[in-house]
């Protein structure tokens, strides 16, 4: 109950102050649900913030349309995911969705939603399960599909590993990224084994891994699972002796402030970075900064993409929430923090890929610095199967 509370207050927050400026126009509702609470809720906090942070720039609007913010907590459970759409679309009459952390989460809300004809825009994971056959034109992704994990098979075989050990969470996306990583990886595959979604103790998975002597290992493990198993890794004696080599979500600003040092010895596969050079993320990083008082992630990135790219449609297409709202959100008329940004036919993101690493600067302070791009405007996956009916 008390998570309920708090984000209730939350989202009235948001409402009050970014909700419903001085126009008379009635606004937009976003259905916002995410995860807030548990080892992956900061990725939905993150989310959530960097969105918020784009309709306080446009005083309560997006595309000057006035919007209106309706936060809820699905605590990573799908069950409560798709009652809290089933009431959105039916007493809120709610026409975009978004904030979506979880694939297993994602998949129970998707039928409801898209049956509908409301609008989703998926700022994290995607579910493969919609890339291809099951596309829609009202189904977007904003954030990334498998092509983020692919990167990182691309990454691992150009740092010449020969043998990688893999290991994810035991959910639809831990599968899929995996997958995604073999499809790429050119070497031999030393193990592979699945985890729980809530676990904390990695002891039993580092012992298998050093039986396996594997010369690096892509680890899956976002947001509070992440913190427990590079605590643990690295006082396994293994950091220094085996690179790990990995996607995003398994090393984001949050995670590093948690783990420090323990993060050395690792190459990260992303689409973003805070020193990207471009106006769009240098005002996105000092706005995000001087708003939360912390370094934005690649979920807050994606959040304000996100609420960037709906103001973009709305302004196209007047506030309503139409086919013209939808071929605007295809044509992604914005300012993207990525650089450029733009929808394969499936209507996934196609973006450039970076390396990243663990640095630390003058003051002593580490961060993650941009080394080289790795894949340029890469994305897309599945989309050749993908043979979009119009609603």
């Amino acid at each position: 109950m008390m998570i309920r509370v708090i984000v209730s207050v939350v989202a009235a927050g948001l409402v009050t102050l970014f909700g419903m400026p001085t126009q008379a126009a009635e606004p937009v509702k976003i259905g916002f649900v995410t995860t807030l609470s548990g080892p992956g809720g900061y990725l939905g906090e993150d989310i959530r913030d960097g969105f918020a942070l784009a309709v306080k720039q446009g005083n309560g609007a997006l595309g000057g349309i006035p919007v209106q913010m309706l936060v809820e907590d699905d605590g990573l459970k799908p069950a409560a995911a798709k009652q809290i759409v089933d009431r959105m679309l039916k007493s809120e009459r709610v026409q975009v969705f978004t904030g979506t952390v979880f694939t297993n989460v994602a998949i129970a809300m998707l039928g409801d939603i898209l049956d509908a004809e409301a609008v989703w825009l998926g700022p994290n994971t995607s579910p493969d399960e919609y890339a291809g056959k099951g596309c829609a034109p009202n189904y977007f992704v904003t954030g990334w599909d498998e092509t983020l994990h692919a990167s990182a098979g691309v990454l691992a075989n150009e740092l010449g590993a020969q043998r990688l050990f893999l290991m994810a969470p035991n959910y639809q996306a831990g599968k899929q990224v995996v997958a995604a990583v073999k499809k790429e990886f050119k070497g031999s595959v030393a193990g592979e084994l699945y985890t729980s979604l809530d676990q904390n103790d990695f002891s039993a998975e580092i012992a298998q891994i050093r039986a396996a002597n594997p010369d690096a290992v892509y680890e899956f493990q976002p947001g509070g699972l992440g913190i427990n198993f590079l605590k643990q890794w690295a006082a396994s004696g293994l950091k220094d002796k085996i690179p790990l080599i990995v996607a995003a979500p398994s090393l984001d600003p949050r995670l590093l402030a948690a783990v420090g040092d323990a993060a050395s010895n690792m190459h990260i596969a992303a689409d973003w970075n805070a020193d990207l050079d471009n106006p769009a993320n240098k005002a996105f990083v000092a706005g995000y900064r001087a708003a939360y008082n912390r370094p934005p992630t690649y979920y807050a990135a994606h959040g304000y993409e996100t609420a960037n790219l709906i103001a973009s449609a709305l302004k196209a297409s007047g506030g309503k929430i139409d086919a013209g709202f939808r071929a605007a959100v295809r044509k992604a008329d914005f300012a993207s923090v990525r650089g450029r940004f733009g929808f394969a036919s499936n209507q996934a993101p196609v973006l450039d890929w970076y390396e990243l690493a663990v640095t630390k600067g003058g003051d002593g302070q580490l961060a993650l610095t941009t080394t080289r791009k790795i894949r340029s405007q890469a994305g897309g996956a599945y989309s050749e199967l993908c043979k979009m009916k119009a609603l």
